[in-house]
């Protein structure tokens, strides 16, 4: 990899991390990059997965006081995210390469979709979010193990094992509406449950590269993993600091340029 794109790739990745940590979709930096060198798109996706686990790891670091609070309560919904993360990767392995082509770029701009229309989920979340508090009757944290939760996390998480990017902006809407907890409240689970999920995925794919022959680029992983890691401790202060829609502009000029090269 030349020094320029590396340096590029670990710049992403800090701020990857970052986002990921206070928002989520940060691989919609990563990911784009690692196409644009010229990446087929499951060689990318499994690249960026596998770094983005130091990236998780220093998010959990960044909330272990939040997370601990919370632990006792999200048994059911780690073995779930852990069992659903390990069929998305591996539905991600047993895609061709032709069908991958098309369906990760479909899948970039559903995240974009996301990230572009989060204001408006946002708002729409606190209104349910705010008569769905006043509603619980149950103690806060065994909302955590409610069905109409654990499903469409389980869902998610197949999602985010297949993808990654964006994943996060999806739990925290699931969560927030499921719980009746505000977005700052979900956010540090989150955290946690992208960790699991990048972990397992991580795990699947280590075991096909081994085994079976399937390519990660490991340049990547050591940049994505360094700046991940980087970001999401010390950096989800600063993105935290920054407007919503520089984040958000930012996110979306990376993945358009990562669309156009894809079909030129």
């Amino acid at each position: 990899m030349e020094p320029v794109s590396a340096l590029l790739l670990f710049v992403m990745a800090m701020m990857a991390g970052a986002i990921n940590s206070a928002v989520g979709s940060g691989s919609l930096l990563t990911l784009p990059v690692l196409m644009a060198l010229g990446l087929p798109p499951g060689v990318a996706v499994r690249t960026n997965t596998t770094g983005m686990v130091f990236a998780s790891a220093g998010s959990v670091l960044g909330y272990r006081k939040e997370i601990a609070r919370e632990l006792p309560y999200l048994g059911p919904m780690v073995v779930v995210t852990i069992v659903a993360s390990a069929t998305g990767s591996l539905l991600l392995l047993a895609s061709p390469s032709s069908t991958l082509d098309f369906v990760v770029p479909v899948l970039i701009v559903v995240a974009l979709l996301m990230v572009i229309f989060q204001p408006k989920l946002t708002a729409w979340l606190k209104r349910r979010t705010t008569a769905g508090a006043a509603a619980a009757g149950e103690p806060v944290g065994e909302a955590w193990k409610r069905p109409q939760l654990i499903a469409p996390m389980g869902a998610a998480a197949i999602y985010g094992g297949y993808f990654t990017a964006a994943q996060g902006i999806l739990y925290m809407a699931i969560m927030s509406v499921a719980t009746g907890r505000s977005l700052k409240d979900v956010n540090p689970v989150k955290n946690f449950l992208s960790l699991f999920v990048n972990v397992t995925a991580a795990l699947v794919y280590l075991v096909a590269w081994a085994f079976f022959g399937a390519e990660i680029v490991w340049a990547g992983v050591a940049i994505v993993a360094v700046g991940g890691l980087i970001g999401g401790i010390g950096g989800s202060q600063i993105a935290k600091r920054l407007p919503n829609s520089v984040l958000r502009g930012f996110i979306v000029v990376v993945a358009l340029v990562a669309l156009v090269r894809q079909f030129v």
